[in-house]
């Protein structure tokens, strides 16, 4: 069972809606004891950050997920979701994250290079550019596009970062560390590559989880061609 944490800063329909289509039972729940009970976590998230931070401090859910995320759970933060996974954010001011994956938070057009004549959010479909192995990526190629809405990236985290899309400047799409996982993009809402990157988050357990060596994913070439498609179209820039 995938646990979808409930705090009050989450659009929740459509990520409910994504995971019933992949056959995923799935509850959503701030519930710290059916937390701890679920087989993975998906933390996601709109809004801003240091409201969002403060929803989980004041709803005693701040030490469990960092508990869960501990034991070995795949543990999976989605926009605002894995911005929170970071040590702070520079979003109105300084707030702390989670901490569970080293890192910061800043403004888009903060980056060197920033094309001021572009539109902040960040809104529509990029290409990921696939920068190393991950098992949230086993049906995903290089060059597949997903959807972003994000005023906000993360940096200083080159370590964990394992997919990259441009918008003037290269952003972060996606990060890991351990049995940690962030997309930057809205899996729920980018068709059939977001639905294929659902169910491999929705495949991993505390049990098989190999992250970074998935032997599935290990050998394969990024760009060997279409990954095997779900019923229904999506992923197009």
């Amino acid at each position: 069972m995938t646990a979808i944490v409930d705090y009050g800063a989450g659009n929740l329909f459509s990520l409910v809606s994504s995971l019933s289509f992949i056959g995923e039972a799935a509850v959503v729940t701030g519930d710290p004891d059916i937390l701890r009970a679920a087989d993975r976590i998906i933390l996601p998230g709109v809004g801003a950050f240091g409201e969002a931070a403060d929803l989980l401090r004041e709803r005693g859910l701040s030490p469990v997920l960092k508990q869960i995320a501990a034991e070995g759970k795949p543990f999976l933060g989605i926009c605002l979701g894995m911005q929170l996974l970071f040590d702070e954010s520079e979003e109105f001011g300084r707030h702390e994250g989670l901490s569970l994956i080293p890192g910061r938070v800043v403004p888009i057009e903060s980056l060197p290079g920033w094309d001021k004549t572009l539109k902040i959010p960040h809104i529509g479909w990029n290409p990921l550019t696939l920068t190393r192995p991950s098992p949230l990526f086993r049906e995903v190629n290089d060059g597949d596009c997903v959807y972003f809405v994000h005023s906000y990236c993360a940096v200083d985290c080159g370590e964990s970062v394992t997919a990259a899309a441009e918008y003037s400047v290269t952003v972060t799409a996606a990060v890991e560390r351990g049995n940690v996982f962030g997309c930057q993009f809205h899996p729920e809402k980018s068709g059939n590559v977001g639905l294929r990157i659902l169910r491999a988050f929705c495949g991993l357990t505390a049990e098989n989880l190999n992250t970074g060596t998935d032997p599935v994913f290990k050998n394969r070439v990024l760009k060997s061609g279409p990954a095997p498609a779900l019923n229904g179209g999506g992923g197009q820039c």
